[in-house]
């Protein structure tokens, strides 16, 4: 699974403006409307992908992300396959 969360639109984002601060400083030009989030990343055992989307999106709405201020995009990401062994 793959959780990514941002801040609402009109939401400050104080951590996005510091950086887009400090860029040109460091000879970056050119950037803006920086703004930060946070990636969560899990396995989860579930039957389907529908499940696992189910789950994951009650898990953003109780904990992963504040609704008030975020929103919590779900990506189902299929588990690899295992990988044999070598010299197995």
């Amino acid at each position: 699974m793959h959780v990514e969360v941002r801040g609402l639109e009109g939401i400050a984002d104080p951590e996005g403006l510091t950086i887009e601060r400090a860029l040109p400083a460091l000879g970056f030009r050119g950037v803006d409307s920086v703004h930060v989030g946070k990636v969560v990343r899990f396995v989860l055992d579930a039957p389907d992908g529908e499940s696992a989307r189910a789950t994951a999106e009650e898990m953003c709405a109780r904990l992963l992300a504040n609704p008030v201020i975020e929103r919590a995009e779900v990506t189902v990401v299929p588990a690899a396959e295992p990988r044999p062994v070598a010299g197995s």
